[in-house]
């Protein structure tokens, strides 16, 4: 019994010490970037780029509208990266660099049929959607 009672005193006070000892980030190693991130509802391919929709609340969706350009070289304002086959689901994340939009990165399925993926039909015209983007903007 006195081992016991030894025990629970002795995890007490190293749990109660623990936070003294964390690691603090430092100003000069702390990142300039910041980021959002927001789970994809539907991506929707187009020839000027892609449109994503994501959920802004409850019962709301919301639309952003994404360059193709920004993904066609390297170093760009965008990354597309495929996610590996499972359960993940799609994403969009903003990275912002002392306070200003700097790139974006979409996650998606590689494969066209899974139910995040959607199809613009070819009659449909919304290449001025795709103009003058210089930043992306979430709605929350």
């Amino acid at each position: 019994m006195k081992k016991f009672i030894m025990a629970a005193v002795f995890i007490a006070v190293f749990a109660s010490l623990t936070p003294l000892y964390a690691q603090k980030i430092s100003k000069e190693h702390e990142s300039e970037y910041y980021y959002f991130n927001v789970a994809v509802e539907k991506i929707y391919p187009y020839r000027a780029g892609y449109i994503v929709v994501y959920r802004k609340g409850a019962n709301k969706m919301a639309r952003v509208y994404i360059p193709g350009e920004w993904f066609a070289e390297a170093g760009g304002k965008g990354e597309l990266i495929y996610l590996p086959p499972g359960n993940n689901w799609p994403s969009l994340t903003i990275f912002y660099r002392e306070g200003e939009f700097s790139h974006v990165r979409l996650f998606v399925h590689k494969w066209k049929g899974h139910e995040t993926w959607g199809n613009v039909p070819m009659n449909v015209n919304i290449d001025d959607q795709f103009e003058g983007i210089e930043s992306v903007e979430l709605e929350f």
